[in-house]
């Protein structure tokens, strides 16, 4: 599958690429089959791998971000839950008859929904689904928080029985080493700082005037934006990511609004506010939005030491804007 393409892989890649040979091979039988959770740092190529053998496969099959799945999930369970077996009902509705399922981006922050999570893989692999995933965590990394950790434990135990964790680790990180044009949307955005009239200038923005304040509706909340301009919103950071605010209202703005400002980012010292943020630098990338990110310090020192929140695949991607 891989060879056949003409890929050039390293030896890290050709190991999983290996094994989700296998997996492809697996499927065109009818017998039960081990998915993969493929986990690791960014930048290694396991998007890229998945992407390969999603195209390739020639079933049922649907791919998306987990937590955009997640959103289709929570709300197809809303409108089922008085019903026997609610969980089953809302798969149903999400992925009918689907044989393959590949979530990107496969994460467990929030403690409230790790039940539902277990439940919901229950669901699937008792259907005979089969789910590829990528992670920046292993399985035993998922809900770090040791305060919540245990409420994971179900779903950790579902995986490592249906599943097998393969690890892509390798010493190069292709996303840190691209010099070339940006490839979308996303990398089109900018990180300002300090956010000074000029460089609001440079990149077409002016600062947002009293009258263009507007309060949205998100999941039944106000929320309010600095300037509503066409398909540009802009939010202050507070406002965004220092309330309730949720993944799921994310997704609903950003099918609102194709370019997003968010200014007086500080430095990143508070755990929910900062995981908050990288659910938004989530939403963004994977949606494809262009973000003008003003911060009151260089994107260098934008997590302060000792904040307990995996920053990783955020720093990646806010390194793919221009400064």
């Amino acid at each position: 599958m891989f060879d056949d393409a003409g890929y050039v892989l390293d030896a890290d890649q050709r190991r999983v690429a290996e094994r989700l040979t296998r997996l492809a091979e697996d499927l065109r039988g009818r017998g039960p089959v081990r998915g993969v959770y493929l986990w690791g740092p960014v930048g290694r190529g396991k998007t890229w791998l998945t992407t390969v053998l999603f195209d390739a496969f020639r079933g049922r099959k649907r791919r998306l971000h987990f937590h955009e799945f997640h959103r289709e999930f929570h709300a197809a369970y809303a409108r089922h839950r008085h019903r026997p077996r609610a969980v089953d009902h809302a798969v149903d509705e999400v992925l009918g008859r689907c044989r393959l399922l590949c979530f990107d981006e496969f994460h467990l922050h929030d403690p409230g929904d790790a039940m539902l999570v277990a439940a919901l893989l229950k669901a699937l692999f008792a259907r005979g689904v089969v789910l590829l995933t990528t992670s920046n965590y292993p399985p035993s990394g998922l809900l770090p928080n040791p305060l919540y950790h245990h409420l994971a434990e179900p779903m950790i135990d579902l995986i490592d029985g249906a599943m097998d964790v393969v690890e892509l680790a390798g010493d190069r990180d292709y996303r840190a080493e691209s010099t070339a044009a940006p490839r979308s949307n996303f990398e089109r955005g900018r990180y300002l700082w300090p956010g000074t009239d000029d460089q609001l200038r440079e990149v077409g923005l002016s600062r947002p005037r009293p009258d263009e304040r507007r309060t949205l509706t998100v999941s039944g909340r106000p929320l309010r934006a600095e300037a509503v301009r066409g398909d540009l919103v802009w939010f202050d950071f507070a406002e965004l990511c220092e309330g309730p605010t949720s993944t799921v209202d994310y997704l609903a703005l950003v099918e609102r609004y194709s370019r997003w400002v968010i200014s007086g980012l500080p430095r990143l010292a508070d755990r929910d506010s900062a995981q908050r943020f990288a659910n938004v630098v989530d939403v963004l990338c994977d949606r494809d939005v262009v973000p003008v990110l003003i911060g009151e310090r260089p994107l260098a020192e934008l997590v302060a030491d000792g904040v307990p929140v995996d920053f990783a695949r955020t720093a990646s991607r806010l390194a793919l804007l221009g400064v």
